[in-house]
């Protein structure tokens, strides 16, 4: 596994894992079908009514929502060894120790179980629905890097599509890209069940549940997010949901997971790999493997992601735009742009809000 992505500097609350399950409403029988329906009585006025399951959203909804499927904390070991995660000591602290030498503490580093969930302006569950997963770099944090400088739920409401944003807390604000629980078998898909969850209950009606429970899921990676990513086509346990990957200058390594997934899987899915200098050989490892099995592939941006396409967009810059790569790379705001490429996620009306 290369590990050069450990030499870039970082890039930059209800628990339950079961499915969103809306309640079926009762079947009234006929006798009771003849009788007329009585006049409503007033509620009580202080209790608002739930929306309606036709409604869109009139305004963006945002949360930080500890998960219990959560990346973080994980006590396993390194995936494919019998040496643990948390190899350091320090009285009752234990820490892990990076490729590089670096030492991070589990209560610091490894303990955040919060997840970014986002629900643009507009977005109805009525409608096909798409869940982003987006896996933050290295030294990131949800709220500094992937709320504000990477700003992607802007990005997501200004593509105009019905996505659902969910982005887990990796490492915080530390130079790793371990995966965590990711590295578990099936764990991603426990992952995505949780999250369908939390998004239908940030909705506000458990009539979402069914949209969000079949909606399918484009991952998303930037930088060191490029392990969980792998990890997760690999054994996550929920490829059937995938219908995209994107990396966002995040091919440092396991170029052999990804296109295994995509030979597996390209009649269902699409991969798109962006790049500047500093991936330049991964990416060409990757185009290799991919020509080693007949699997063609563009060197430009697409007019569309549709499944079975494989495009490669750089190099575009240097090591010096890696850092900005998710708001700035072959044009401001690609996040956005490649978004906007999938097709079936028809755009919504009216004005957008990050």
């Amino acid at each position: 596994m290369k590990r050069r992505a450990l030499l870039l500097l970082g890039a930059l609350l209800m628990p339950t894992a079961a499915h969103a399950q809306p309640k079926k409403p009762k079947k009234p029988s006929k006798r009771q079908a003849t009788k007329p329906a009585a006049k409503s009585t007033p509620v009580h006025a202080a209790k608002p009514a739930a929306p309606s399951p036709t409604a869109a959203l009139k305004e963006a909804k945002t949360q930080l929502a500890a998960f219990d499927a959560s990346p973080f904390p994980y006590r396993g070991f390194l995936p494919d060894t019998t040496k643990p995660f948390l190899d350091a000591r320090d009285g009752k602290r234990r820490g892990h120790t990076t490729g590089r030498g670096d030492v991070y503490w589990e209560e610091t580093a490894y303990s955040d179980r919060r997840s970014l969930l986002y629900l643009p302006q507009g977005f109805d569950p009525t409608r096909p629905v798409l869940i982003v997963l987006f896996l933050h770099g290295q030294g990131a944090t949800l709220e500094r890097d992937v709320m504000v400088r990477q700003a992607v739920p802007r990005q997501i409401a200004e593509s105009g599509q019905n996505i659902a944003l969910v982005a887990p807390q990796l490492a915080l604000d530390a130079l790793d890209s371990s995966a965590g629980n990711f590295w578990r078998g099936g764990h991603f898909a426990k992952y995505l069940d949780e999250a369908a969850e939390r998004l239908m209950r940030l909705y506000g009606n458990r009539s979402a549940g069914r949209g969000f429970n079949l909606a399918s899921v484009v991952i998303v990676a930037f930088s060191g997010g490029y392990l969980s990513a792998a990890y997760a086509l690999q054994r996550g346990g929920a490829n059937h949901r995938v219908k995209g990957l994107i990396l966002l200058d995040a091919l440092y390594g396991d170029e052999d997971k990804f296109a295994a997934w995509f030979a597996a899987r390209r009649q269902q899915a699409f991969l798109l790999s962006a790049f500047t200098e500093s991936t330049r050989d991964e990416n060409a490892t990757l185009q290799g493997l991919l020509a080693k099995r007949r699997i063609s592939f563009a060197r430009t941006l697409p007019k569309s992601l549709t499944p079975g396409t494989a495009a490669f967009v750089g190099p575009t810059g240097g090591l010096d735009m890696h850092g900005d790569f998710v708001t700035r790379a072959w044009q401001a705001d690609p996040l956005q742009q490649a978004l906007s490429l999938i097709p079936g996620y028809a755009p919504f009306h009216g004005k957008k809000n990050a």
